[in-house]
């Protein structure tokens, strides 16, 4: 036995032990943290066709020896603890036996966004992070991130890929319903509690380590456009309130957070160099390290040195600002600026190109193999952590007490607007549209014609613009107002029978003439129809306040300063708006 598979020796000697045991490509592999999907019966993928991920399982662990994945797809909780086992075993059959550390985007509430999130499946399932910030409770943030935590190990999931604490600036970005709001002060007391429910008051072999993002603060984004994409890239402070968007990571620091993501963004205007903040030296070692005293891992966003191909269709690597260097300079600057590990990317061959060529001192790849290592060891991964029981994870993924959780957490997140008359009592004729009617049947007679109805309850969805590419066509994007002719159909309907309509705020809609002629206004942030109409009919507490205010049209959005939060000019409802029903 080596000292560094000992359990009982040091964390620290272990590393320094296993170090020293490595060879430059075993040591480049950790430098990755790639995607990884399975086969729905709980198998590692041994053939690829290239239209998602171009190399086999077999491929990334045995022959690249990558150690961290993040698993992309819905599966069900006994098949992804199978596979979770399957590839320890196949990494435990490596020279070092180093084994995996598996990461995953939120699992937990409605968002199904192959780039971002993904809908609970088999978990249970809660609000978006938008509908717990609506809330504003730590402690019910506290008990969601314990749930996942438990519901992740027993599958295997040691790294969650959130939590997302950018700021809800930009009423237009589409990456809104993952943050905590507008509000500044309270993203910070949420992602304490967050990264606490997590991790433990210490990262240990019960924890699953945070990743925050996304450094310094991806709210401000021009226009409101996504830098996943190159139309996206730029993010702008002309409020100059680029203080005020670190102060959640200041807590997160705090709190002990073991990862942060530094964002794809490209800062312009600023004292920043004007490169994307995965490569940006000044915010990730003179800010986050030196400044606010960060010493955990750095790992960048998915995908910032090499070409790819996503569904089918070509993407750019994001590398705002350095288009013009090669993947091994790109690579050159990233680890210059602090990073240590490189998100959605599989080329350790240019790290052992960069050490033998003395570009990179093996040194400056020593520090960031160090954290990365003693992170599997403190996790347990090397011992008692490395399997888990499928007959566990089958067990406690979507326990009867967490979907209970999850479901009052629903109800409790919705947001009453305006009330008109609700609650609702009795059983009347219910016309609904978006709302499954076998769902609606229980609170009263569905009917099909809404002028024979005595009341309709009709669900919407905050509009955007349809995008062409079909990875960007995920990432809701674009003007918030509903187009002439579906808000016309709307209008009918509203005139036609008293509607309460529930709108879904992935981003702040702007509905003035909703607002005003809907008999009553709710706002969900990933709610169930039975959530809605518990609350519709006085069964349960609606307690949201709005998390960003709602603007009055398009043109207040486009005048407003992306980096200040609640900006537009007399907006329909302000933020932290929110009435309570009497029950």
């Amino acid at each position: 036995m080596h000292p560094y598979q000992d359990a009982s020796r040091p964390v620290d000697e272990r590393v320094e032990d296993l170090l020293s045991r490595m060879t430059p490509e075993e040591k480049a592999g950790q430098l990755f943290h790639s995607m990884l999907m399975m086969n729905p019966d709980g198998t590692p993928v041994t053939d690829t066709d290239g239209s998602m991920l171009p190399l086999t399982t077999p491929d990334l662990i045995e022959d690249r020896r990558l150690t961290h994945f993040n698993l992309l797809g819905t599966y069900g909780a006994r098949e992804m603890a199978l596979w979770h086992n399957a590839i320890q075993e196949m990494a435990a059959g490596t020279r070092l036996g180093i084994p995996v550390s598996l990461s995953t985007d939120p699992r937990h509430a409605f968002t199904d966004n192959i780039g971002a999130s993904f809908n609970a499946g088999a978990f249970s399932a809660w609000p978006e992070a938008l509908g717990l910030a609506a809330v504003g409770d730590p402690e019910l943030v506290l008990a969601f991130a314990d749930t996942v935590r438990r519901e992740y190990l027993s599958v295997g999931f040691r790294t969650a890929l959130h939590p997302q604490i950018d700021l809800a600036t930009e009423p237009r970005w589409a990456r809104q319903s993952g943050t905590f709001g507008s509000d500044a002060k309270l993203t910070g007391e949420l992602v304490t509690a967050y990264v606490r429910g997590l991790q433990g008051e210490s990262l240990g072999k019960d924890s699953v380590a945070a990743m925050v993002k996304h450094f310094p603060g991806g709210g401000p984004q021009k226009d409101g456009e996504d830098p996943h994409f190159p139309h996206g890239k730029e993010q702008v402070y002309p409020g100059g309130m680029r203080e005020h968007h670190l102060e959640p990571f200041r807590h997160a620091i705090a709190a002990g957070c073991s990862q942060m993501m530094p964002y794809y963004g490209q800062p312009i205007g600023t004292d920043w160099e004007e490169v994307g903040f995965g490569f940006n030296q000044g915010v990730i070692t003179g800010l986050l390290r030196e400044e606010l005293g960060f010493t955990g891992i750095v790992c960048t966003d998915w995908g910032l040195l090499t070409d790819s191909s996503i569904f089918g269709e070509p993407h750019a690597a994001r590398a705002w600002g350095v288009e013009h260097l090669s993947v091994a300079e790109r690579t050159a600057k990233a680890l210059d600026a602090g990073v240590d590990q490189f998100g959605g990317e599989q080329c350790p061959e240019v790290i052992v190109e960069l050490m033998a060529s003395g570009r990179i001192p093996e040194a400056r790849v020593d520090a960031s193999v160090r954290r990365l290592l003693r992170e599997k060891f403190l996790l347990g991964l090397f011992d008692e952590r490395r399997y888990v029981d499928p007959d566990e994870a089958a067990e406690t993924v979507g326990r009867a007490d967490f979907t209970a959780a999850g479901a009052a957490a629903q109800r409790r997140s919705l947001t009453v607007l305006t009330d008109g008359p609700l609650p609702v009592s009795g059983r009347p004729k219910l016309y609904v549209e978006n709302v499954d009617p076998a769902v609606a049947a229980a609170y009263g007679e569905v009917v099909t014609d809404p002028a024979a109805a005595d009341l309709a309850v009709l669900r919407l969805r905050t509009p955007y613009e349809e995008r062409p590419n079909l990875f960007e066509s995920f990432f809701h994007s674009g003007s918030l107002a509903f187009a002439e002719l579906e808000l016309a159909r709307i209008l009918g309907l509203l005139a036609t029978v008293p509607t309460v309509v529930c709108v879904n705020l992935e981003r702040p809609a702007v509905l003035p003439e909703i607002a005003e002629r809907a008999a009553a206004l709710i706002a969900d942030f990933g709610a169930s129809d039975e959530a809605l109409l518990d609350v519709a009919f006085g069964r349960a507490k609606a307690e949201g306040r709005l998390p960003f205010e709602l603007p009055r049209s398009m043109a207040a959005v486009e005048a407003a300063r992306p980096d200040v939060p609640n900006d537009t000019a007399d907006p329909v409802f302000a933020h932290g708006h929110g009435l309570d029903l009497a029950l």
